[in-house]
């Protein structure tokens, strides 16, 4: 008798060649698609913050190397919560999903993977963030548990606003607060500054991503801000992109960094003058690769501050 299950296939936004179907065991593959180890990019845009915090808090206080433990910590509550994360957003999102056609060979609308079955695999990835989590000091513990809220509410946000993009903001850069209290244990407006500049530049680069499923998120009454923007988002995005260098700058400046530093935000400026002048926001291909593109982005501005405190 043949399986009446739907073929799993290749989810979209993943290559054709990524590891998770190439080489995961048949039974793993679901889960290794929930969490989107498929996808890793999302992994990078909530790691990376992580590393700003660490890296400025380090280069504030005159330090020549951040805290290498630090860093490998923060990438595997990175990869931990980002699974989680998604995994919820799958749960909440499931009626949805089965009915756009980039979403419809997800686990759960697919049929791979149960509800319940789902929300085991999302308790056990917040449990590594746990462990992860409780290496560090305790005001970055309570910090970090408190974006739980932003998790939790982040699925629901694009049912009643056509600002999604700032829940999402909040949310996947608040690793820029943990990252600066792991090192200092407070916060200050150095890590808040550059906190606001991160979200800014995550309201750019979401809005790009949502464009590819605008038609789609219009006939299920689902909002965002590619809708609210529509033809008038290469104008929306110099905005919010403006906003990030000169929030990112600003930050930069009461930290101390140096030439290096200023030449990667002006490098990020560069690259954001291309993600803007070369986007077509009726090419689904187009808006991944430029939304991708954003790891890009966040590696210049992390080397920056690490050679800034390397040539200090």
């Amino acid at each position: 008798m043949s399986n009446s299950r739907p073929d799993p296939g290749i989810i979209a936004d993943a290559r054709p060649t990524n590891w998770v179907d190439a080489y995961a065991p048949e039974f793993l593959k679901p889960y290794c698609k929930l969490a989107r180890y498929d996808r890793p990019i999302g992994t990078w845009l909530l790691l990376l913050p992580c590393w700003f915090g660490q890296a400025l808090a380090h280069l504030s206080a005159g330090q020549q190397w951040p805290d290498l433990w630090y860093a490998a910590l923060f990438t595997v509550g990175a990869l931990a919560m980002r699974g989680a994360g998604c995994t919820w957003n799958d749960i909440v999102d499931r009626d949805f999903d089965g009915r756009v056609e980039r979403t419809a060979l997800r686990p759960i609308p697919s049929g791979q993977v149960s509800v319940k079955q789902a929300m085991v695999f999302a308790v056990a990835q917040a449990l590594v963030g746990l462990l992860v989590l409780v290496q560090f000091n305790g005001f970055t513990i309570w910090l970090a548990i408190s974006s739980l809220v932003l998790v939790a509410a982040y699925p629901f946000a694009k049912r009643f606003t056509y600002w999604p993009q700032v829940v999402l903001g909040l949310t996947f850069n608040w690793g820029v607060l943990v990252g600066w209290a792991s090192v200092t244990g407070e916060l200050s407006a150095t890590a808040l500054m550059f906190y606001a500049g991160a979200v800014t530049w995550t309201i750019g680069y979401d809005t790009i991503y949502a464009h590819q499923d605008k038609e789609d998120d219009a006939l299920l009454g689902l909002r965002s801000t590619a809708l609210r923007f529509g033809r008038t988002t290469p104008w929306w995005l110099t905005v919010f992109y403006g906003l990030t260098l000169a929030l990112f700058a600003t930050a930069a400046y009461l930290a101390g960094g140096g030439l290096a530093t200023f030449t990667g935000i002006g490098l990020v400026a560069g690259h954001f003058i291309w993600q803007i002048a070369t986007l077509d926001i009726d090419d689904a291909a187009n808006c991944l690769v430029r939304f991708k593109s954003n790891r890009t982005v966040g590696l210049i501005l992390v080397g920056g501050i690490l050679a800034d405190m390397v040539l200090s």
